[in-house]
């Protein structure tokens, strides 16, 4: 299984930071080197982190610039290149970018120049890529999962056969080498709006009212019921014999509205 485990991520943030090299890490983690590079590229985080004591200038012109007066402060006399705001209001800011972000780790964990750099930084770390995967994890598994070529496709697929008045497990069935979805997956597409085809051209899905699911508030879970079933509580007043017992129930008018409680007294036979 190619898919890491935050444990494996940690460490692989930790071997960055030592500055191993990526197939050190695949061996370690017992990964391919693939792998671990489309992780590092794909969860890196862009960070702002400036130099310490150093001023957070990533001009190109950093350098030789000479220009004041860049944000229009006549107080100020000090040269804009000393300045924090110089890149974000000079019109002739060229950023520049770390070239060793291009090349292996494509990252700066490890790096001996980071404290140093005033340049865009872009970081690994174990926390952040977990989330992200988590989170394409759920958005993987909604909506379409087809590309827009195969969409197309589907789309002039599925058109052509329903104006020739075929439906669609027909198309689906004469054709099964063209199509690598199901019936009710083609139908789900349909009813997003993702094809040309609308239930308007099936004569038969119009007359077909679509199912309404009752929406789940929670769950419970079944564990809850051990120890608490009627058959306990008779063995707890035979073993209790001298116990009061009292018997609740709730009266419901209408959903939404009033309720009364009733509380019965077995001991005295009150209500």
């Amino acid at each position: 299984m190619s898919h890491l485990r935050i444990e494996e991520r940690l460490k692989l943030e930790h071997m960055l930071n030592e500055g191993r090299n990526f197939q050190e890490i695949a061996d370690r983690l017992k990964k391919a080197r693939s792998t671990i590079v489309r992780e590092v590229r794909k969860h890196r985080m862009p960070s702002a982190k400036p130099g310490y004591n150093r001023i957070p200038n990533c001009c190109v012109k950093r350098r030789q610039c000479k220009r004041k007066h860049v944000c229009s402060r006549s107080r100020c006399n000090r040269q804009c290149s000393t300045c924090p705001l110089c890149n974000e209001y000079c019109v002739q800011f060229q950023e520049e970018r770390c070239p060793k972000l291009e090349a292996p780790p494509y990252v700066c964990n490890g790096c001996r120049e980071e404290n140093q750099c005033t340049l865009k930084k872009q970081f690994y770390a174990y926390d952040a890529a977990d989330r992200d995967y988590r989170k394409l994890l759920v958005e993987s598994r909604s909506g379409a999962n087809i590309t827009e070529e195969e969409r197309l496709f589907l789309s002039e697929q599925i058109h052509r056969g329903i104006q020739r008045g075929q439906s669609v497990h027909h198309i689906l069935e004469t054709e099964k080498d063209q199509f690598t979805i199901g019936e009710k997956t083609v139908y789900r597409y349909i009813n997003a709006g993702l094809l040309r085809t609308k239930r308007g051209d099936m004569p038969r899905s119009c007359m077909m009212k679509p199912r309404s699911r009752k929406a789940v508030e929670h769950k419970i879970d079944r564990k809850c019921r051990i120890g608490r079933t009627y058959e306990d509580f008779e063995v707890f007043r035979n073993e209790n014999p001298d116990l009061s017992v009292v018997e609740m129930d709730s009266v419901i008018g209408r959903p939404g509205g009033k309720t009364l409680l009733t509380l019965q007294f077995n001991s005295c036979g009150m209500m």
